[in-house]
C-alpha cells in the first residue's frame, strides 16, 4: 500500500468517526429529549431533525439552534395559513381568534430568534424561559378556540409547532 493511499484510508476512517460522533450525537439527544417528554418519541426527534441536514454533525447548543430554525420556519408558515384563512372567512369571532393566534405566532417569530443568540451566547436561563413564553402563546391561541367552542383550525399546526419548540426547550434544559 503507498502513502497516498494509507493517507486516503486514515482520512476516511478519520471522517467517519466524526460522523459517527455527531450522529451519535443526534441519537443520544434524541433518546434524552424522549425519555425527558412523554410527548416526543424519539423517532419523531429524528425525523424533526431531519428537516436540517446540519443536525447530524451538530453539537447539542447547535441542535437548539436549528430546532429553533425549524420552528421559526414552521411559524412563518403558520402564519401565512392564518392570513389565508382570514382572508376567506366571514365569521368575525373566528377571525377575531385568528387574529390572536397570529399575534401570537409573530412574537413567536422574535422569540424564537431571540433564544437562538441566547443559546449561541451561553444565556441559557433567558432562552429556556423565551422558549417557555413561545409555548405558553400557542396554549393561549388553542384556549381562544376552545372558548368560542369549535374545533380549532390550527390544530395540527399548533401541535407541530409546539413539539418543536418542546424539543428546543428540552435539549436546552439539559445543557
Amino acid at each position: 500500500m503507498t502513502m497516498r493511499h494509507r493517507q486516503a484510508l486514515s482520512c476516511l476512517a478519520l471522517l467517519f468517526i466524526l460522523v459517527s460522533s455527531s450522529a451519535s450525537i443526534l441519537d443520544d439527544t434524541c433518546k434524552s429529549v424522549a425519555a425527558r417528554n412523554k410527548d416526543i418519541s424519539y423517532n419523531y426527534c429524528i425525523l424533526f431533525f431531519q428537516a436540517n441536514n446540519t443536525s447530524t454533525t451538530a453539537d447539542k447548543c447547535g441542535l437548539v439552534v436549528i430546532a429553533t430554525k425549524i420552528t421559526r420556519a414552521e411559524a412563518a408558515s403558520t402564519r401565512n395559513r392564518i392570513d389565508a384563512l382570514m382572508a376567506s372567512g366571514t365569521d368575525k369571532k373566528v377571525n377575531g381568534c385568528l387574529s390572536e393566534c397570529r399575534v401570537h405566532y409573530t412574537i413567536a417569530l422574535n422569540w424564537l430568534e431571540a433564544a437562538a443568540k441566547g443559546i449561541e451566547s451561553g444565556n441559557l436561563q433567558d432562552a429556556e424561559v423565551t422558549l417557555r413564553g413561545v409555548i405558553l402563546g400557542i396554549d393561549t391561541c388553542e384556549e381562544g378556540f376552545r372558548k368560542l367552542g369549535i374545533k380549532s383550525l390550527l390544530a395540527a399546526e399548533d401541535a407541530t409547532f409546539t413539539a418543536g419548540c418542546s424539543i428546543a426547550l428540552t435539549i436546552t434544559s439539559m445543557l
